[in-house]
């Protein structure tokens, strides 16, 4: 049966150190129980933070790089090279400063890539790379972590209000045209592949994402507010600063870490 936790830190400072810490615990525990352990990278400020604090965290080399497969819930779908792709600020941030399996980091293509321009072509190729992982009988891996940030209007991934995207139900991967925040041409995950995942974690900072977090935890419609429909199949994390809590109507405290 899933779960929701809500945990609020002071500052987005002490938010991403502490998502760091935990992320670190949750993959040492999953590789001594399974041997691997998988975790989908977001994009934005605090998950590029929470990356950054992994890579100076000693606590680091207690993971296993190896035996961890990395993938992506959303990308945007630009060259290679540009700043505005989230795999480039993973690399950046962490990912080219440890020594990961290079084979186990599942990168979505860049509009230079493989498949060019054909961002269809590139979705339907990461879909591929999801079935492929996941072995008979299923579309998508179950993944162990997925960490997800959110925006101010509530869209998670690349999954926007009232979008085909969020409505869609069958695929696990689609091609985002038209995307009302810049870059218009986007590949993301879709809920149905989101709700594969056995942990879901929803970070996000800031008075902008107020409205959005307080919608969200009280059942707005997915459509609406695409994050609502963002949740782990054992448990849902929302780990959240001050201001991004500001609107709750339930005060919470973070745990010792």
């Amino acid at each position: 049966m899933s779960r929701t936790e809500v945990v609020v830190y002071e500052n987005p400072d002490l938010l991403a150190a502490a998502a760091a810490a935990r992320l670190v615990t949750r993959i040492v525990d999953v590789q001594a129980a399974r041997g691997t352990a998988s975790v989908v990278l977001t994009g934005g400020g605090t998950g590029i933070a929470v990356l950054r604090e992994l890579r100076e965290s000693s606590a680091r080399d207690a993971i296993d790089w190896s035996r961890l497969d990395i993938y992506w819930g959303d990308e945007r779908f630009v060259p290679a090279d540009s700043d505005e792709r989230n795999e480039k600020g993973a690399r950046e941030a962490l990912l080219d400063h440890v020594p990961l399996a290079p084979e186990r980091v599942h990168a979505m293509a860049p509009s230079d890539g493989e498949f060019g321009d054909d961002v269809d072509a590139a979705a339907e190729a990461y879909a591929k790379v999801l079935s492929d992982a996941a072995g008979p009988d299923a579309d998508v891996p179950e993944f162990d972590i997925m960490l997800l940030g959110l925006g101010g209007e509530g869209h998670t991934a690349s999954l926007f209000p009232e979008t085909d995207e969020v409505r869609e139900t069958q695929r696990s991967v689609v091609p985002v045209r038209d995307c009302p925040k810049p870059p218009p041409t986007r590949v993301s995950l879709t809920l149905p592949a989101i709700r594969r995942a056995r942990e879901v974690w929803l970070m996000t900072a800031g008075t902008a994402k107020a409205d959005a977090v307080a919608q969200a935890l009280a059942g707005a419609p997915e459509t609406q507010i695409p994050v609502s429909g963002a949740r782990g199949y054992r448990r849902t994390l929302w780990l959240l600063d001050r201001e991004a809590a500001g609107k709750l109507t339930k005060v919470y405290q973070p745990p010792a870490e």
